[in-house]
């Protein structure tokens, strides 16, 4: 069983871990899997046609718990506690139940509550927090006769009448909640991207240009500490030094012990095997991958909007398993690799962009950075 401690409009948890409004995606992971032995059967729930319509969803199918997350930047929306599924959630302790009665006694004060006939689901709002109530044997919405003596009892809920599902959200109303930005005591001492742009000239692209987050953190952080926003580029040619100093350490480095692409190189030299392998600085909150290559210079919507902004590819697309003797299992299926401009587009089977790879010319020592434009993505 869980126990957790409900704080509306913000966060979901106990003291070894919290799952806080705002939280990225990838953090609510990490903690699924450090207490792997307490939280179980997890699933993760998504729409595979169209992806960004839809919340994602981390379903912790053993507690009745629901975490819902935008699709667009992936941090945790709302929290979604069902009392009749799993068994393993309680309100406070085991002795007492989520009544009506418990719920004015925790939480104080509301405003009259709003019967869903269709559902047969009696919903209690509080700013930020909201109970369901079934009542399955209902002909007629409750009716509202203040009694101030009873509190939330005088709605007329059924003697007994226990709480089907909590929603912990921000704001007022459940149906127009955003995810809130950020909290600070998410960041732990990580940056993440707000904003990638593209640095193109005529020819293609040259770099990116990073918005980036920080808050500050360790031993004598003042509580009232602010998100600072910088900016950083990056350029091809850049040394791992200089990739280095602009974005900080990266969170992996990762060498390359083959390279399945290789055969669709022109050059006649593609089959001669290297002394040195590339490798790739990996950024997991910045969203960001950079290839070097042996000598340590950097070579690196819809795919139906891709091509109307930037033109058609002129050849046929690469299949791409993405497969290996660590992991033989892919739930999204091959993908198509076209090359454009200097990218390289990963499209899936429902046309969205899985990834792009800008690649170009490392620059010769002493010559200096391009002029160019940006554009986001």
């Amino acid at each position: 069983m869980l126990d957790l401690e409900v704080v509306p409009e913000r966060s979901l948890g106990n003291e070894q871990w919290e799952f806080a409004l705002g939280m990225p995606l990838a953090q609510a992971i990490s903690i699924l899997q450090k207490h792997c032995r307490i939280i179980k059967n997890v699933q993760v729930l998504y729409s595979e046609q169209t992806p960004l319509s839809h919340d994602l969803i981390l379903n912790l199918t053993q507690d009745g718990i629901k975490l819902l997350f935008d699709a667009t930047n992936q941090r945790l929306k709302v929290k979604i506690v069902d009392f009749r599924e799993g068994g393993g959630v309680h309100f406070n302790s085991q002795a007492i139940a989520p009544t009506i009665e418990q719920i004015d006694q925790s939480f104080g004060a509301t405003h009259p509550g709003v019967y869903n006939a269709a559902e047969q689901l009696f919903h209690l709002n509080f700013r930020g927090l909201s109970f369901s109530f079934q009542l399955d044997s209902w002909n007629e919405a409750p009716k509202y006769e203040p009694n101030f003596a009873m509190g939330l009892a005088s709605l007329q809920i059924p003697h007994g009448a226990m709480v089907k599902r909590m929603h912990i959200y921000t704001g007022n109303n459940l149906q127009e909640t955003r995810a809130p930005v950020m909290p600070l005591a998410c960041f732990l001492g990580n940056i993440y991207a707000e904003c990638v742009d593209v640095l193109r000239d005529r020819a293609g692209p040259l770099g990116l240009k990073l918005r980036l987050l920080t808050a500050a953190c360790g031993p004598g952080v003042m509580t009232d500490a602010k998100v600072r926003s910088i900016e950083r580029s990056i350029y091809f040619g850049d040394s791992c030094q200089d990739v280095l100093g602009a974005l900080g350490s990266p969170h992996k480095v990762f060498y390359k012990s083959e390279d399945k692409m290789k055969i669709h190189s022109p050059s006649p030299h593609k089959q001669v095997p290297s002394k040195c392998n590339d490798y790739f600085f990996n950024y997991f909150t910045l969203g960001v991958d950079i290839l070097f290559d042996s000598t340590s210079h950097l070579v690196k919507k819809f795919w139906d909007q891709i091509q109307e902004l930037l033109g058609h590819p002129m050849e046929k697309p690469v299949v791409l398993h993405r497969s290996s003797s660590a992991n033989n299992t892919n739930p999204f299926g091959s993908t198509f690799c076209f090359g454009l401009q200097r990218m390289i587009f990963e499209v899936m089977q429902n046309n969205h962009i899985a990834s792009v790879t800008l690649y170009g010319a490392p620059r010769t020592t002493g010559q200096a950075r391009p002029e160019s434009s940006s554009s986001s993505h």
